[in-house]
């Protein structure tokens, strides 16, 4: 496999917050969407998320909690944590979740 330049794959995507999975390491996906500045509702998984956010800004909240990540941040995300977008989060996106998830 190549280098994939990250931040031209998500420019590339159709729809904002529509993620492509660039490949599995062991049962988990690694994903990169393009962030648009709307939100996104709550949601919750089984498994620990991590969001590695490249460029831009990625406005949570978490568990009630607001969370601002900016660019070469990651933010781990615990399992079963309620956690949404706020308004404003822009830029690229990498996202490591279990596959299905």
């Amino acid at each position: 496999m190549s280098a994939v330049d990250l931040v031209e794959v998500a420019a590339g995507l159709r729809e904002a917050w529509s993620s492509r999975v660039l490949g599995r390491v062991g049962d988990a996906c690694v994903k990169v969407l393009r962030m648009d500045e709307l939100p996104v509702e709550e949601e919750r998984h089984a498994a620990d998320e991590a969001l590695l956010v490249l460029d831009g800004r990625l406005e949570l909240e978490v568990d009630g909690a607001r969370v601002s990540v900016g660019a070469g941040e990651l933010f781990m995300v615990g399992a079963g944590a309620a956690h949404r977008v706020h308004p404003g989060s822009r830029g690229t996106l990498v996202i490591v979740e279990l596959a299905g998830e």
